[in-house]
């Protein structure tokens, strides 16, 4: 494997709690890097250190519970601009 094999993609998210109703945004840079078998699988980074994937395991900073829900990005920062 060469740093050519991986592609490197740049994703945002937004977030919101159910339990507690609080809401973030993160961006995470996703490195998709192909196995020995030739299967590419994903990496995913924030704020220079490797995370799990916010697609399968999220926890509220808030409230350290959830069930959280994943938005389009932006939709937080735009209603803390409505908000005030």
């Amino acid at each position: 494997m060469t740093e050519r094999d991986t592609e490197t993609v740049h994703e945002a998210y937004s977030f919101v709690c159910l339990h507690c109703g609080h809401g973030w945004e993160e961006e995470y840079e996703i490195r998709h890097t192909p196995d020995a078998g030739g299967r590419r699988h994903a990496e995913y980074f924030c704020h220079g250190r490797r995370v799990p994937s916010p697609l399968t395991h999220t926890d509220c900073p808030g409230c350290t519970r959830g069930p959280i829900r994943i938005l389009r990005p932006g939709r937080v920062k735009g209603m803390q601009a409505y908000l005030g």
